[in-house]
């Protein structure tokens, strides 16, 4: 098991390094952004261990710093996709994966119903909820802004809003699930993910290490699933849009309606 001691802070050091040097090296422009990532880790981590300690014994506290944690969530992923302002849109998105995932693994019994459980478990999953609205919402938005020729055709033809944009985003939502499925495709032959390795390190059993990482995956799928269903319908309704598409979009939809009226006039 992990401890701290000087051999842990030589591997952080040496492994910040790596990540640091290369990005300069290589000029990908994240040598800053990984040195401030690590930095904020180390920082946040030692806040969070202190906080847990006192957490982790009463399940009031729990659910307060899960719901911090989807707070955060929902904040990091609306800056990630530009939305900032209509933050309670990917709350509603994060909410939507997260909450009912949650419900049905600890009202069946799968989990106990305690602060050491709840925490792990809730962050798990409300992370994994962030991922898929970050990956769904910034992919979606850039095919918006690409194919806009697509979409003006479609409205040119008489298509409505919602059915146009869906005409452009439809292709591109799955590849939000990618990571997803590959890591459920190829657990235990290619990785084994945090879950299984931290039953394996708290004592558990090879069986119970397996049970645990299971539930973790596919409650993960399911709620990554359920995130980019909900955000793919509030974006084609012009509910969760970037200030940018949602101005141009309203004036290509205005100018595309013109039109049709014109030629149908005519």
């Amino acid at each position: 098991m992990t401890t701290l001691s000087v051999h842990l802070v030589v591997a952080l050091a040496v492994l910040a390094g790596i990540a640091v040097l290369a990005a300069a090296l290589s000029r990908l422009g994240t040598a800053r952004s990984n040195a401030v990532a690590v930095g904020r880790a180390v920082a946040q981590l030692a806040l969070v261990s202190l906080v847990l300690t006192a957490v982790l014994g009463r399940v009031e506290w729990s659910l307060a710093f899960a719901v911090v944690m989807l707070g955060v969530a929902v904040g990091t992923s609306a800056r990630r996709i530009g939305v900032g302002r209509a933050w309670p849109w990917v709350l509603v998105c994060v909410a939507s994966g997260a909450v009912p995932v949650l419900v049905v693994i600890f009202a069946s019994g799968s989990v106990p119903w305690n602060g050491a459980a709840i925490v792990p478990m809730a962050g798990i999953v409300i992370g994994g909820c962030m991922t898929a609205s970050s990956l769904n919402g910034r992919r979606c938005f850039i095919a918006l802004r690409e194919e806009r020729d697509t979409y003006e055709g479609a409205l040119a033809l008489g298509l409505a809003g919602p059915v146009a944009i869906r005409l452009v985003i439809g292709r591109h939502r799955a590849e939000a699930l990618v990571p997803g499925l590959d890591q459920t495709r190829t657990v235990g032959l290619v990785t084994l993910p945090g879950a299984f390795v931290g039953v394996l390190l708290g004592g558990g059993s090879p069986a119970q290490a397996g049970a645990a990482q299971i539930l973790v995956l596919v409650g993960l799928l399911a709620a990554q699933t359920l995130v980019v269903v909900v955000q793919s319908l509030l974006i084609e309704r012009g509910r969760l849009v970037p200030e940018d598409l949602r101005q141009s979009t309203l004036r290509r939809t205005t100018r595309a309606q013109v039109g049709l009226s014109e030629g149908v006039g005519d």
